[in-house]
């Protein structure tokens, strides 16, 4: 029952509302433990859009990995789509992963021995997905990110923004409420960059997805309906 539940609330077109309060998270034990978030408290409304900026180690990828259920918090709530993580474990957890949340991740995160179509069929394979259904999506999320006829090409015979697009593709296959990307264009050329972010844009539109994107880069942030800065373990307006 609780994963007829999950399924439905990830598929119900709505973003999802994420909520962090009072977040704390150490790594490491003893004199040299090192606080990376400190009392964190962070909002996303649905089918918001938020850039989460930052220096290097400041624990950008820490807040993406505790919202998009990698990582369990130390302290504090997480919240998103009405699911408190802290509370999910086993199959309701990787359920969770699978059906509320997409990954974007800087280096792509391809399979090197599988065509673009096969990358992006791989999520919805994992969901239980059927062989022909899976096809069919994965040829429409490729057309919608500009890549048809691309689709037997292997990574290795895609540029970087391409296999970015095919990245993007897969983090909609199972059509998540929420999409987490970690520097999406931290591996890309200016012109790439640019389709990606303008694709991002679009896609979160159609899909009416909430984004949350990690990034280094003014510019991108620009593009988000707000942005924040993380230092000291907190956020502040950027």
């Amino acid at each position: 029952m609780e994963g007829e539940v999950a399924e439905a609330t990830s598929r119900d077109g709505r973003g999802a509302e994420v909520r962090l309060r009072g977040v704390g998270h150490r790594y490491g034990t003893g004199p040299g433990a090192v606080t990376v978030l400190d009392d964190l408290d962070l909002d996303l409304e649905p089918a918001g859009y938020l850039a989460l900026m930052g220096a290097s180690g400041a624990g950008k990828s820490t807040v993406l990995a505790l919202i998009g259920g990698l990582e369990r918090p130390q302290r504090g709530t997480v919240l998103v789509g009405g699911h408190a993580l802290g509370s999910l474990a086993g199959n309701s957890l990787a359920d969770f992963r699978r059906r509320t949340v997409g990954f974007v991740f800087q280096h792509f995160g391809l399979l090197e021995t599988l065509t673009a179509l096969e990358n992006v069929e791989l999520a919805m394979a994992l969901d239980g997905a059927g062989r022909a259904r899976r096809r069919e999506r994965a040829r429409e999320l490729l057309g919608a990110v500009r890549l048809e006829g691309r689709e037997a090409h292997r990574p290795s015979a895609l540029s970087g923004g391409e296999r970015q697009r095919v990245a993007i593709a897969r983090a909609l296959a199972n059509r998540p409420r929420l999409l987490l990307a970690d520097e999406p264009t931290g591996n890309l050329d200016g012109p790439a960059a640019a389709v990606v972010l303008d694709l991002l844009d679009s896609l979160r539109s159609e899909n009416a997805c909430s984004l949350l994107v990690v990034t280094h880069n003014p510019l991108v942030a620009r593009r988000a309906d707000r942005s924040c800065e993380l230092a000291g373990g907190r956020l502040r307006p950027a």
